[in-house]
């Protein structure tokens, strides 16, 4: 098997940074950060979760996501809502501005998959996705690894 050069990892990225320019200049016109665009899609998928499970998820400091969640609330995206099972948490969902925002965006966003697809088969893609799927497996594995041998 020819071996890949160490060059894959800077091209993922740098597909990566091109994803996320582009649907940057797309979104200029929902006046969102990404930061809160990523909170606002999070939310979406998990309706209910706290701001402590939302850091986690997005790995940003539980400080910059409750600052993240300010802006939404101030702005009528995300409402906080005191868990009955636990007084001490809140309980994050969307409000109907936000899921009609979220609605549009996931337009945007699968319009610019769309066309970053241009060109490439099915079965190319299919093959991509197994490749990144076991080198995230690997990757799971190797932090599992490190895991269990640190403690």
């Amino acid at each position: 098997m020819k071996t890949p050069d160490n060059s894959f990892a800077y091209t993922l990225h740098d597909v990566t940074c091109l994803f996320r320019k582009h649907f940057d200049r797309r979104a200029l016109r929902f006046d969102l950060t990404r930061a809160q665009w990523r909170a606002l899609k999070s939310i979406r998928r998990r309706e209910g979760l706290s701001q402590t499970e939302l850091a986690e998820f997005l790995e940003m400091e539980p400080i910059a996501v409750g600052r993240v969640l300010d802006r939404l609330a101030a702005a009528g995206f995300v409402e906080r809502r005191a868990d009955p099972n636990d007084r001490r948490r809140w309980c994050l969902h969307l409000t109907a501005k936000a899921h009609d925002v979220t609605d549009d965006m996931e337009v945007l966003a699968a319009e610019l998959r769309h066309e970053a697809l241009a060109g490439v088969s099915q079965t190319d893609f299919e093959a991509f996705e197994r490749v990144l799927a076991k080198i995230r497996g690997n990757l799971a594995a190797i932090e599992s690894s490190n895991e269990s041998t640190d403690s």
